[in-house]
Order: C-alpha cells, then sequence, then structure tokens
C-alpha cells in the first residue's frame, strides 16, 4: 500500500527489532560521549543489523534526552545527519522525562497506525556525566541587560553589578521543582507509606542483578547490545549480587524517618546510554523479509498530583502514575494481569516497583507472579539512562516474547518524573 492512500482502518504496528549500546555508570567509560554520539551508535547498530542505510527505509526518526545542551535542541534530526540512515530521513525530538523513550515508540507507532509512514525509528539517550551546566540567573539576566544597552556606558554600568558569586553555574540537580525533593526522597516517602520494607527491596534488586546477568551469559542480548568505548555489558551489572550483600549496605534516602530502607543498592544509579528499536507495518516487514517479534496493541499514560495529592497515604506518590494508568489499559483492553506472560516495569527504585505491584492490588488487579516480572533483569541492573530506558524495555520484552515460541502478551510500565507513567502492552499472536 503506498503511504499517501488513506487508511480506512487502524493497523497493526510491528516491533521487528532494537539495539542500544551498553549502559555504563555516569563518569565512567561514556563521560566524554554526547547524547548525539551515544544515540548515533545506537543507530548506527540497528542501521547494520536490518539494512536500513538505503534511501526511504526508514519513514521517520523520533528520539529525545532530559538532560539536553541547547547545542541538542534538534538531536534526534542531527543524528541522523550522523548516522548511516539516508539523511533525507526526517527526525523529531520528543521528551517526557523518564517516559521519553516509550512516548518515542507510541508516537512513531501512531503514524504507522495511520498509515503516514511505513516504518520508523524511535529511541532515546541521556548523560548523566556530561550534563548541561546553567549560568547562573543573576548573571544571565545582567549579561542581557548589557547587551540591549545602547551606549558603552550602560553597557559597562551593567555589567559592574556582576559579583563573584555570580559566576557560580547552576548545576543540575535531580529534584521537583514544586517541592525541592529528589526523585529518592519522594519515592522514600511513597516506600514508608505503602510499608516497602528493606528486605524486599534488596531480594527485588538481588533479582534484577541475578536474571540480566543470566540473559547475557545465555546470548540473549549478543542482537540487541552493541559494544561503544570498550563495553560490552552493562557497567552496572553485578552477577554476584545478593540479598545478604546488599543488606551490608547504608540508607541514602528517607534520612529524615523512621528506619529508612532505600540504599544505592536497591536504587538505580545515574547512568549514560542510549537504545533504539524499529517500528513497522506488517507489509513493510514482510517485503523485507523481517519477522516481527510482536505487535504494540495498546498504550496509556496518566499523571498524579503529587503536591497536593493523596502522598502521605501513598496514593499519589511521584512515581505511582502506573497504579492508574495500568488499570485504566487493562479495562480498555478487557484484559487482567493474569492474561499477560510477562511483565516489564521499570525499576527506577525497588521500592517504587513493590508500591506499584501493591497499588495494582488495592485497584483490583491479581497478584503479579514474580516468575513473570522483568525476567531479564530492568533498571536495577541496566542502569537507567533517562530517555533510553522506553526504548530498551520494549526492544527486551519484543524479544522475550518471540523466544517463547508462540502466542503471548507483555505489559510495560514506567514511571518518570513530574508525576507521570507510560504504559503499553506488546502481543505476539
Amino acid at each position: 500500500m503506498s503511504p499517501l492512500e488513506p487508511v480506512r482502518t487502524v493497523r497493526r504496528v510491528a516491533v521487528v527489532g532494537g539495539t542500544r549500546i551498553p549502559f555504563a555508570r555516569s563518569d565512567g567509560p561514556y563521560a566524554t560521549a554526547s547524547d548525539q554520539q551515544m544515540l548515533t551508535a545506537a543507530l548506527d547498530g540497528l542501521a547494520e543489523r536490518y539494512d536500513l542505510a538505503g534511501p526511504g527505509a526508514v519513514g521517520e526518526f523520533v528520539a529525545g534526552a532530559v538532560l539536553k545542551h541547547s547545542r541538542d535542541f534538534n538531536l534526534a534530526r542531527e543524528t541522523v545527519l550522523g548516522s548511516k540512515l539516508d539523511a533525507r530521513t526526517p527526525a523529531y525530538d520528543i521528551q517526557q522525562a523518564c517516559g521519553t523513550g516509550l512516548q518515542a515508540v507510541i508516537a512513531a507507532a501512531n503514524k504507522i497506525a495511520l498509515g503516514q509512514t511505513e516504518s520508523a525509528v524511535a529511541g532515546g539517550a541521556d548523560t548523566a556525566s556530561d550534563a548541561p551546566l546553567g549560568v547562573n540567573d543573576t548573571l544571565r539576566r545582567i549579561l542581557l541587560e548589557a547587551r540591549r544597552a545602547k551606549s558603552a556606558g550602560a553597557r559597562l554600568r551593567a555589567l559592574a553589578k556582576v559579583r563573584p558569586g555570580h559566576l557560580v553555574p547552576d548545576i543540575p540537580r535531580n529534584a521537583e521543582p514544586r517541592t525541592g525533593l529528589s526523585m529518592g526522597e519522594h519515592a522514600a516517602v511513597t516506600a514508608r507509606a505503602w510499608g516497602i520494607g528493606r528486605q524486599a527491596q534488596d531480594a527485588l534488586a538481588a533479582t534484577s542483578h541475578q536474571r540480566l546477568a543470566a540473559a547475557y551469559d545465555r546470548g540473549f542480548f549478543d542482537d540487541l547490545v552493541v559494544p561503544f568505548r570498550g563495553l560490552a555489558r552493562d557497567q552496572n551489572l553485578r552477577p554476584d549480587s545478593t540479598p545478604d550483600k546488599l543488606a551490608g549496605l547504608k540508607p541514602v534516602f528517607g534520612l529524615d524517618g523512621p528506619e529508612p530502607t532505600m540504599t544505592a543498592g536497591n536504587s538505580t544509579p545515574l547512568t549514560d546510554g542510549a537504545a533504539t528499536v524499529l517500528l513497522a507495518s506488517e507489509e513493510w516487514a514482510e517485503a523485507r523479509d523481517l519477522e516481527p517479534l510482536a505487535y504494540l496493541t495498546a498504550y496509556e499514560t496518566a499523571a498524579v498530583d503529587f503536591v497536593h495529592g493523596d502522598v502521605a497515604d501513598g496514593e499519589d506518590g511521584l512515581l505511582m502514575a502506573p497504579a492508574y494508568a495500568v488499570p485504566r489499559m487493562l479495562e480498555r483492553a478487557g484484559l487482567g494481569i493474569g492474561d499477560f506472560d510477562l511483565v516489564e516495569i521499570h525499576e527506577a527504585f525497588a521500592s517504587q516497583v513493590l508500591a506499584t505491584l501493591a497499588a495494582w492490588e488495592k485497584r483490583g488487579l491479581a497478584p503479579v507472579d514474580r516468575d513473570r516480572l522483568n525476567v531479564a533483569g530492568s533498571s536495577l541492573a541496566t542502569g537507567h539512562p533517562f530517555a533510553a530506558t522506553g526504548a530498551r524495555i520494549v526492544a527486551t520484552l519484543a524479544k522475550l516474547l518471540a523466544e517463547r515460541g508462540g502466542p503471548g502478551r507483555g505489559l510495560i510500565s514506567v514511571c518518570a518524573a513530574g508525576g507521570q507513567g507510560v504504559t503499553a502492552i506488546l502481543e505476539r499472536p
């Protein structure tokens, strides 16, 4: 079908494959790598694997980053221009904090479903190492005043207002502007509200590492991860992680409350990395003799009022929006938790995963079978480059469904800063 023909029905959107670079701890191997360099490496890996270098092979590229320099105002397009994709491939940026990668997938999928394009690549990149530093706001205003000055004297008078303290840059903080609390501190409030204990958090974190290590060892990531700057595996991975070892770590969040439970071991570290996903219509995939791994069949977003809402009782904690999005999505799809073979929950913090599971049950969903949860590890083990996580999860889940060999269904849940959540369903007929 020509992309210009009107579509009378919504088409199925295939997840054909994905490629990412190994994720690295901040200020480590990728300390001097930019978002664009990392995203280009992931995109080139995808282009090589699926022969996407030809003219018109990809209809569009959509990606984003959370921590962006001003030079990255057109990150996706500049990535295309430096990659193996045809330079005529349109591209645009998208951003929704930690939900960026999954929202990029959804945006690309919608155009394919409506027949506006036949194929697209979605993804994201983030570097906590190369974070932008802002000019002190007072200094910025003085410099703007000097620029607007009509005479040399007026310019000098403006510049004379500069004080030594104005030269200290504004360093990005992992804190919510509305509350001043970091994501970890917000998660600690939620953990206390839901009664999430230390032992359960450490057990979940250790399992994440063990399952990621097992997935690497059996070759699961051989066609999903491309080496970059000396790394072939995620740097944060600790194959020998156990609950007993994690129990020895000191709490780092919630120290102002009784019996803090959140440590560096059961929280994701600041991370650098990039990930991409290839999406297409069934016709496009068939024409290239590519078998879809799975199909993206539903998605839902939600937000909570973490400033004025029911925060103390845990209902509207910063990272609890998936507790609302998933029940809505399942009701719309006519599905229950028991209908899913696999469940992927982004592990921003072990406590957040456990609180989300508890909230789903409170809202009437069946308990999630832990043997189906994050079976190849997740963010606690891989790390979490904010905008890359959604694409990582989509590609991982699609391949997990495909290797089962029969029909299957997978659920994705991603929490995000700003009290938001992005969720989706992948299916294999």
